[in-house]
């Protein structure tokens, strides 16, 4: 007997949303997080759409937002990509804003407080040290601040512990990929004459200065260096330092102080060789870091922990297909080989370079194309995303199922309402009882839901995963009754008893 099913390392938005997945189906759930306490910090605070489409399917949305997101669903909405802010990225969403603001720290701890209701247990003050995989189970050596040493087993581990993971180091997962050639500092500090500092984002052949500023409190200064990398990543930045950096990128003195806190990153793109090895797992940071052009980071982690989440469940549960798992890292691990790749492109367009000049001109002039506008929006949004999930003859498996309006009995709602439990759906639109009939002996692991639509689409009946992506749909003949057991037995297991 394991002390938990599911040991987390670390304790960031991404390990908090999985433990909270978990937590949604029972199961026994442990996140270990090396800080004694949060530490407030936000580096990141961009939800994109696809990210926010996923919260809406737990009901998780609002509860991320600080206030009301600023950017209706209808209205343009301007975003960039290498700091050209020439991209309209409302033009590939349809559902909801095309952006969502949540402080990192705030949607973090919104994911903690949904786990631990839920049951999961978070341990702070509590960093992994030690991992061995027994084939059955893994031991893991867990010390405190003090020095006091335990042991917690689990039957899987994932290291949600960021770019340094100890889990992926000790599980001997490589991290390959390019190395850092940018220097970059950032902070929040109190700028003594905002009015006098520079505005917004600026680019000349010394590098790069971001700023937003806020005359009334600390505003988030940052500075992109194209020299060389940090020749010591780890050394800690000074307030001396920024302000220095600042004044020799923006030539002249911009005075500061009270720094919050104050942090260096890279350019370098890496990615973990494998998301899994035996029973050990890796997402977010841990799997895969990058230049954060764009925002895509939190994003991309958020959306591995829902896709973890139901499987790791459903291992756990007993009712998993054999290589359930396994489709983890297939259908993750390319999706942030995509954006590790747009962001090396924005990187070097971004290069200070009076040589580059022309080609960012020109793609000013590419990105009012509304073909190449909808390419860069859909992959910085995550809307492109499609997994390899049904036979290739289906024209929406794979796809994120839209959020229909439906009509349930009397019931108004919506199949993101679905969604909230966690649990695959088999949404028939067309009164097929014969074909609902199919899906009977999955019934302890399955919800069938026969429903009305007044929106058009394509399908009379889907078979919805809980990540929210379609794993097959009907074409309203007899070969449907086929074709779905084959999907019901490879996304949802042997039929039950």
């Amino acid at each position: 007997m394991t002390d938990y099913d599911v040991a987390i390392a670390g304790g960031g938005p991404v390990g908090m949303l999985l433990a909270a997945e978990l937590a949604l189906h029972g199961v026994r759930t442990v996140v270990l997080e090396k800080l004694p306490r949060p530490t407030g910090e936000s580096k990141a605070g961009t939800l994109h759409a696809r990210t926010a489409e996923t919260l809406h399917r737990r009901g998780l949305l609002e509860a991320v937002q600080p206030k009301p997101a600023a950017s209706p669903r209808g209205g343009p909405v301007t975003f960039h990509f290498a700091g050209l802010f020439n991209l309209d990225i409302s033009r590939v969403v349809d559902e909801g804003p095309a952006l969502v603001g949540s402080p990192q720290a705030y949607a973090e701890q919104v994911f903690a407080d949904r786990a631990a209701g839920l049951g999961a247990r978070i341990e702070r003050d509590s960093e992994v040290v030690g991992l061995a995989d027994r084939g059955d189970h893994v031991v893991l050596d867990v010390r405190s601040e003090r020095g006091d040493a335990r042991q917690v087993s689990a039957r899987w581990v994932v290291g949600c512990d960021g770019a340094r993971s100890t889990v992926r180091k000790l599980a001997d997962i490589a991290f390959v990929g390019t190395p850092g050639t940018v220097s970059a500092l950032m902070g929040d500090v109190r700028l003594l004459d905002p009015l006098g500092a520079p505005t917004g984002w600026q680019r000349n052949h010394r590098g790069w200065t971001l700023f937003w500023t806020n005359p009334f409190g600390h505003s988030r200064v940052c500075t992109y260096d194209f020299r060389a990398p940090h020749p010591d990543r780890s050394a800690p930045v000074t307030l001396e330092e920024l302000s220095a950096e600042v004044e020799r990128i923006a030539g002249y003195r911009v005075p500061m102080d009270q720094p919050r806190w104050l942090t260096r990153f890279t350019d370098a793109a890496l990615q973990a060789r494998t998301y899994r090895s035996g029973r050990v797992f890796v997402a977010g940071d841990a799997a895969h870091v990058h230049f954060p052009a764009g925002g895509q980071g939190v994003n991309l982690g958020l959306q591995d922990a829902v896709n973890l989440g139901w499987k790791l469940a459903a291992q756990v549960r007993g009712w998993a297909p054999a290589d359930l798992l396994d489709t983890y890292d297939a259908e993750r691990r390319p999706v942030a080989a995509r954006v590790l790749y747009n962001v090396r492109a924005q990187v070097g367009l971004m290069l200070p370079d009076p040589r580059v000049d022309a080609l960012r001109e020109l793609f000013v002039e590419l990105m009012e194309l509304p073909q190449v506008n909808d390419f860069l929006a859909g992959m910085i949004t995550g809307v492109d995303v499609r997994y390899g999930t049904a036979h290739p003859a289906d024209p929406l498996g794979g796809l994120f199922a839209p959020d229909l309006r439906l009509k349930v009995g009397a019931t108004v709602g919506s199949l993101a309402g679905l969604l909230h439990a966690g649990r695959p759906v088999l949404l028939d639109l067309a009164d097929r009882a014969r074909l609902r009939a199919v899906a009977d002996p999955w019934l302890d692991r399955v919800d069938v839901v026969t429903a009305s639509c007044d929106d058009t689409f394509a399908a009379p009946t889907l078979l919805i995963r809980p990540d929210g992506y379609i794993a097959w749909t009907g074409s309203g003949l007899d070969s449907d009754h086929h074709t779905l057991t084959v999907a019901l037995r490879k996304w949802f297991g042997e039929p039950g008893k």
